[in-house]
């Protein structure tokens, strides 16, 4: 017959991986607290610095815009009949060294144009935009220095100028012609609009 033989209980050691989690080395914890903040600046960083370089960009192109125009000056050509339309500024037919600039914010909106035209284009002109030939003062220039400077117009005293403000209740436009008129038969009108949203 065969007896059990009882083998004494040994206490055994945890193998490594079970148990407790060996206590961390300090200087692996510092490493760690490094590459996790490393990480946060890098994800944070990259993308607030990508806002502000775009920002400066978009602020620098503004103003080579702003450059450009105060070196070019006006546009030649004629505005889109849907600028004209906006603004109520029509064209005489035969119009010639017609020329425009645009500017928009938030707060108005303007267009600047200006042109030659005949004796029966300039009162034709007047007419459409609401006003007369009566209505222009002789001796006036009713375009605001900031407008001109805008463009570059000189309003000086050598020429022979009248002026007129033709006003509309919003949100129609609001416009100041000032015509040269040197050469009545030639006249040079200069027309900024005004349109507030």
């Amino acid at each position: 017959m065969k007896t059990t033989v009882e083998r004494p209980n040994v206490p055994q050691t945890p193998s490594p991986g079970h148990g407790n989690p060996p206590v961390e080395d300090r200087r692996h914890m510092i490493r760690r607290r490094w590459l996790t903040a490393l990480v946060i600046v890098l994800l944070i960083g990259i993308p607030a610095g990508y806002l502000v370089i775009s920002a400066e960009q978009s602020r620098d192109s503004g103003r080579v815009k702003a450059a450009k125009v105060a070196t070019d000056g006006l546009q030649d050509g004629k505005p889109s009949k849907v600028q004209r339309s906006i603004y109520e500024v029509p064209l005489p037919k035969g119009a010639e060294d017609v020329a425009y600039y645009e500017t928009n914010n938030w707060k108005v909106s303007r267009l600047h144009m200006r042109f030659r035209t005949t004796e029966s284009g300039l009162s034709w002109f007047l007419h459409e935009v609401g006003t007369s030939p009566a209505a222009l003062e002789p001796g006036r220039v009713t375009i605001a220095s900031a407008d001109a400077q805008t463009v570059r117009w000189t309003f000086g005293p050598d020429r022979a100028w009248a002026g007129t403000t033709h006003r509309q209740p919003a949100p129609r436009p609001n416009q100041d012609i000032t015509v040269d008129l040197t050469d009545p038969s030639a006249p040079v009108v200069y027309v900024v609009s005004t349109a507030t949203p």
